[in-house]
C-alpha cells in the first residue's frame, strides 16, 4: 500500500516539474519571437541594435506505460505573435506526429494519444512551426525538439543463457569458483535503480553460495564427496531495484556435477581367496579371478595387480582383464599332484595414477592372499623322451629291429601301458610295434630313393582307469645302400657336321661335349664315375671315348667326315661304373646325329632329304597334284557318309524274305510227317541254311558262328525248346540288333493238338475253322491270331 502511495508522489512530482519546464519554455519562446520582431523593426527603420539570443528549449518528457483515460499532455507551443484571435495555426511534424503525438493547432497543446514503451523507443524527434491560418505563410522559423520517454521499472531481470550446467572437482576447497551466471534488465540503467541487479541463492545451500553483485557461484562446504553425492540442483535469483522491496526478480537453475578425483584406494572384498587347479591342465589355463574395488571413475579407478610373494610365483602368473578390471591368475607351468599339492601367493592391487594432494590420506594399495590347491587327475602315460629318432638300413629284410620307445603311467596306480602305431601316420604299413614293450620293427624292405624318412607316431595307452593315452613322434631315417646304377645326367642327342674333322666332339653351341652321370643313391664326396665304351662298341671306327677322371668323359671323332644320306644317326653305347659298395654299372646309349653344316660349321639341317625329285615336275606341280588327291578323298568320304544314311533292312537277303512270300512246290508230298520229299530246314530259313545271315545295322569286326549243338534237329519233338534255343542264340549274338524281331518258323512240332498251321493248306482248303482259340495261346501266337482273324473277316465280307 505504501509502495503505491510512493509511486503517486513520484508521478505528481514529475508532473509539477514538467509543468514548470513547459512554462519556462513558453516564456523563452515568446522572448525568442519578440526578439525576432525587434530585429525586423530595426531593419525597416535602419536602426541597428545588437540582437540578444534567447534560451532555445529542445526537449519534453513523458512517462512510459501511462494507462489513464485521457491523453497525456506533453507540452505547449506558443508564439508572441499569437494574439489569441485564432489567426495563427500550429503545425507538428516528425516521428509519431499525427499518430502518437497530436497538437491543437489553435492552442499549441501537444498530447500523447498512445501508451509509450521506452524499451521499444526511448525518444522521438519532432518539429514545430507557427503559420498564418489563412495563407499558411510561416510566421516563425521551424523549431526542432525531442520528446524523451521517461523510464519506469516495468521489466524483470532475465537469465538469457539458463539453465546452466557446471562441473567442479570433488573435495574442492571452500570458495572454489564453479560458474558465473548473468541476468539482464531491459529498463534504463542510467535512471534510478530499475536496472540495478542483486543475486541471491534460493536453493543449494549450504553447499554453494553466490556473490550478490557478480553472480559468481562458489563452493561453500569443504570435502564434498562425489561417492556420497554427485549432482546438486541450485536455484539463483536476480532482483532489480538493488534488491529492495518492490523490485522485480527472475530465477534460473544451475545443475552442478562433482567430477571425480582419485581420493579412494582399491580394496579387496576379502583377504583370502581359495582356488583349485587340476594337475592335467596345460600352461595358460585359467586358475581363478579376483577383483579389488575402487569407487573412483575412469583412470582414477584403474587398478594394477602383481604378485608380491609366495611359493606359487614360479608356477602361476597374473594379468588383468582390461574390460572387467579383474586380476586373472593363470597356470605358468604344469603342476603335479604327486609332487606338491598346494601353492600360496600374495596379490597386491594398486592405483597407477595417484593424486599428490591426497597422499596423506594413506597408501593407495591393498593385498590379498590366494591359496591354490592342486587336484589329482588321471594323467596319460609319459614317454621318456619328447621324440625319438632311429635309423634302419635300406633293403633290410622284414622284421629288422628299428628301435624302442618307452612310456610309463605317472599316477599312483602305475597301470601298465600298451603301444600301437596309428595307421594314419604309417599309411604304407612299413612298421609294426610290439604292444607290450614298444619295440619297432620293419614289415617290408625299405627303399631310400622312394622315401628317405618315415615320420610316424606311437600311441601309449594305459590299461585300466580311464584309458588315457599319449603320443610321441618317431622319425626313422633309411640309410642308403648302393643299389642303383649310374645313368646319363641328360638324354640329349649330339649333333655332328658331315664335314667334321677327327678330334674332340663339340656341342651345338661350339663348346666341348662331355658326358656326365647321376646316381639315385646318396652321393658322397669321394664317389666318382668311370666311363668306357661298351664291349660291342669297342671296335667301332667312328668314335672313341676318354674318361676325364672327374666323373665326366669326352667323345672323340675318329674318322673324317660323314655322309648323312648313307647313315644319319649313330648309336654309341657307353658303360658307366660307380665306386660304391657294392659297385654298380649300367650301359647307356648316346645318340649322335649327322647334320648338314656350312663352311663355318654352322648347322643348317639335320633332316633326311630325298635323293632325286621326279624329273620335269616343279614344286608348284607337286602341290597341285596333292591338292587334287585331297579333293578326291573328300568326295569319296562324303559319298560313303551319304550311303550310310539310307534306311535299309537290317538283314540283307539275296532275293526275298521267306517270311513275306509263299514258296510253291510242284510235287505232292506225303503230308507233314513226310520229311524225305524236301528239306524242312529250307522252309524254316532258306537263306540261312548255307551260313550266317549278313546284318546291315552294324558292322561287326569279328563274326561268331553259332555254337554247335545248340541248333535243334529238324524233327525235334518240343517246339518250345527250339524257340528258346533261337532266343538264346539271338541274345548271345554280338551282331544281333537291339530290338525285337519276329521269327517265323515253318516247323510246328510232332503231335501238336493245334493241327497243321501251314499257310499252304490254308490256301487250298475251304474249311471254316475257328482260329479264336489262338488268342489263348499267349503272346507268341498273337500275330497268327491277328492274321487269320483278319483274313476270315475279309473272306466273309
Amino acid at each position: 500500500m505504501w509502495e503505491g502511495r510512493g509511486l503517486w508522489v513520484w508521478l505528481l512530482f514529475l508532473c509539477a516539474a514538467l509543468g514548470g519546464v513547459s512554462a519556462v519554455m513558453q516564456k523563452a519562446h515568446r522572448r525568442h519571437l519578440s526578439l525576432h520582431r525587434h530585429r525586423e523593426r530595426g531593419k525597416e527603420g535602419q536602426v541597428l541594435h545588437r540582437s540578444k539570443r534567447g534560451w532555445v528549449w529542445n526537449q519534453f518528457f513523458v512517462i512510459e506505460e501511462y494507462t489513464g483515460p485521457d491523453p497525456v499532455l506533453v507540452g505547449r507551443l506558443h508564439s508572441d505573435v499569437d494574439s489569441g484571435d485564432g489567426n495563427i495555426k500550429y503545425i507538428l511534424s516528425g516521428e509519431g506526429a499525427g499518430t502518437i503525438f497530436v497538437i491543437d493547432d489553435k492552442t499549441g497543446n501537444i498530447h500523447a494519444t498512445k501508451t509509450l514503451d521506452r524499451e521499444e523507443q526511448a525518444q522521438y524527434t519532432l518539429t514545430a512551426q507557427a503559420v498564418a491560418r489563412d495563407t499558411n505563410k510561416p510566421l516563425e522559423p521551424p523549431s526542432e525538439f525531442i520528446v524523451k520517454v521517461q523510464d519506469i521499472n516495468d521489466n524483470p531481470p532475465e537469465f538469457l543463457h539458463g539453465p546452466y550446467y557446471a562441473r567442479v572437482p570433488e573435495m574442492s576447497n571452500v570458495g572454489t569458483s564453479v560458474i558465473t551466471v548473468t541476468a539482464s534488465d531491459a529498463d534504463d540503467p542510467t535512471y534510478g535503480n530499475s536496472a540495478r541487479l542483486v543475486y541471491s541463492i534460493l536453493q543449494g545451500q549450504p553447499y554453494f553460495s553466490v556473490e550478490p553483485q557478480t553472480g559468481v557461484i562458489r563452493t561453500a562446504l569443504p570435502n564434498m564427496d562425489r561417492e556420497a553425492r554427485q549432482e546438486y540442483d541450485v536455484v539463483i535469483q536476480a532482483k532489480d531495484m538493488g534488491g529492495h522491496m518492490g523490485g522485480l526478480s527472475g530465477i534460473t537453475e544451475v545443475k552442478i556435477t562433482l567430477t571425480d578425483v582419485n581420493d579412494n584406494p582399491p580394496k579387496f572384498p576379502q583377504s583370502v581367496y581359495n582356488m583349485a587347479i587340476s594337475e592335467d591342465k596345460v600352461p595358460g589355463e585359467e586358475v581363478g579371478r579376483l577383483k579389488a574395488k575402487d569407487l573412483d571413475l575412469g583412470e582414477n579407478g584403474l587398478v594394477e595387480y602383481r604378485f608380491v610373494e609366495g611359493d606359487g610365483m614360479g608356477v602361476l602368473e597374473i594379468s588383468k582383464d582390461s574390460e572387467t578390471q579383474e586380476a586373472v591368475i593363470k597356470l605358468k607351468r604344469t603342476v603335479d599332484y604327486e609332487t606338491k599339492k598346494t601353492y600360496t601367493v600374495k596379490v597386491e592391487a594398486s592405483n597407477p595414477h595417484v593424486d599428490s594432494r591426497f597422499m596423506a590420506w594413506g597408501p593407495y594399495k591393498d593385498t590379498a592372499t590366494v591359496k591354490v590347491n592342486v587336484e589329482d587327475a588321471d594323467e596319460p602315460p609319459v614317454f621318456m623322451l619328447p621324440s625319438y629318432t632311429f635309423e634302419v638300413d635300406e633293403n633290410a629284410p622284414s622284421g629288422t629291429p628299428v628301435g624302442r620307445v618307452h612310456a610309463m603311467d605317472t599316477d599312483t596306480s602305475n597301470n601298465p601301458v600298451r603301444y600301437m602305431i596309428p595307421r594314419y601316420t604309417d599309411l604304407g604299413q612299413f612298421f609294426t610295434i610290439t604292444p607290450e614293450d614298444g619295440f619297432i620293427k620293419t614289415t617290408q624292405p625299405l627303399d631310400r630313393e622312394n622315401q628317405a624318412w618315415h615320420n610316424i607316431s606311437v600311441s601309449a595307452t594305459e590299461i585300466g582307469g580311464h584309458h588315457q593315452d599319449a603320443k610321441v613322434r618317431v622319425n626313422i631315417k633309411v640309410k642308403d645302400v648302393n643299389d642303383n646304377a649310374p645313368e646319363f645326367a641328360t638324354n640329349n642327342e649330339v649333333l655332328v657336321c658331315e664335314n667334321v674333322t677327327p678330334g674332340k666332339l663339340f656341342s651345338a653351341n661350339q663348346t666341348p661335349f662331355t658326358v656326365s652321370a647321376i646316381d639315385k643313391d646318396e652321393m658322397a664326396h669321394q664317389q666318382h664315375f668311370h666311363f668306357s665304351l661298351a664291349p660291342e662298341a669297342a671296335k667301332n671306327h667312328n668314335f672313341s671315348l676318354k674318361d676325364n677322371r672327374d666323373s665326366t668323359a669326352s667323345v672323340y671323332v675318329t674318322r673324317k667326315g660323314f655322309n648323312r644320306m648313307t647313315q644319319s644317326i649313330y648309336m654309341l653305347p657307353i658303360e658307366i661304373n660307380d665306386n660304391g659298395s657294392p659297385p654298380m654299372s649300367s650301359t647307356n646309349t648316346l645318340t649322335i646325329r649327322v647334320c648338314s653344316c656350312d663352311s663355318k660349321d654352322t648347322i643348317l639341317s639335320c633332316n633326311v632329304e630325298p635323293f632325286v625329285l621326279p624329273a620335269g615336275l616343279s614344286t608348284g606341280a607337286l602341290i597341285a597334284i596333292l591338292a587334287c588327291i585331297v579333293i578326291l578323298l573328300a568326295i569319296v568320304v562324303l559319298f560313303v557318309a551319304l550311303r550310310r544314311q539310307k534306311k535299309e533292312p537290317l538283314i540283307v537277303f539275296e532275293e526275298e524274305d521267306i517270311r513275306e512270300n509263299i514258296i510253291t512246290y510242284d510235287d505232292e508230298g506225303g503230308g507233314e510227317e513226310d520229311t524225305e520229299a524236301f528239306d524242312i530246314a529250307t522252309l524254316q530259313n532258306p537263306d540261312g541254311a548255307n551260313g550266317f545271315l549278313p546284318r546291315k545295322d552294324i558292322k561287326p569286326e569279328l563274326q561268331f558262328p553259332l555254337r554247335p549243338g545248340l541248333r535243334p534237329v529238324a524233327n525235334s519233338v518240343d517246339v518250345d525248346d527250339f524257340i528258346k534255343t533261337r532266343i538264346s542264340d539271338a541274345d548271345n549274338d554280338p551282331t544281333a540288333p537291339p530290338y525285337d524281331s519276329i521269327q517265323i518258323y515253318g516247323y510246328e512240332g510232332r503231335g501238336s493238338i493245334a493241327g497243321s498251321l501251314s499257310s499252304l493248306e490254308s490256301v487250298t482248303t475251304d474249311s471254316d475253322l475257328d482260329y479264336d482259340y489262338l488268342q489263348s495261346w499267349g503272346p507268341r501266337f498273337r500275330k497268327l491270331a491277328d492274321l487269320y482273324g483278319t483274313k476270315d473277316a475279309d473272306d466273309n465280307s
